[in-house]
């Protein structure tokens, strides 16, 4: 396997995701590739208290999910918990307009693979480690001088 699609050791992973299949196909893949992903959630308090409970190192985001929750809100109290969040979602516009919850997004279709990429490239990004080449599709919210979001295509 390609080293830029294996986990690093010891990293936690929350999905929070509406579409179960979807989300246990994302789940398989990833820890197939060496992560350790919490429970599967598509609620915003749900993944609030397991974000509590077991502080994972990097969260999965849909930006719509269960019932009216909305995962740009939720990425946000994820963010002032120190947790990073990859929007996976099509709502594209929506996930720029918030990129200063987010590290990144992901839209969909995509294979649970390309998000083993993003995750990773991010995961190595955020520790200043640019040795990875960006997975196609994925979008780095990065902050420029100013300390104003810029996101980078």
């Amino acid at each position: 396997m390609d080293t830029a699609n294996v986990a690093q050791p010891g990293v936690t992973l929350l999905i929070v995701e509406d579409d179960l299949l979807p989300a246990m196909a994302l789940r398989d893949e990833l820890e197939d590739c060496g992560f350790h992903v919490l429970d599967l959630t598509g609620r915003h308090q749900e993944a609030v208290a397991a974000a509590k409970e077991c502080h994972p190192d990097f969260a999965l985001v849909n930006i719509e999910l269960e019932g009216r929750d909305d995962g740009i809100a939720l990425a946000s109290e994820l963010k002032a918990m120190g947790i990073p969040v990859l929007f996976i979602s099509g709502q594209v516009s929506r996930a720029r307009s918030a990129n200063t919850a987010a590290v990144g997004s992901l839209p969909k279709p995509y294979s649970p693979m390309d998000v083993v990429k993003a995750v990773n490239y991010l995961l190595h990004h955020l520790a200043g480690d640019e040795s990875l080449p960006r997975p196609e599709g994925l979008e780095v919210f990065d902050k420029v001088e100013k300390g104003e979001p810029e996101p980078i295509a």
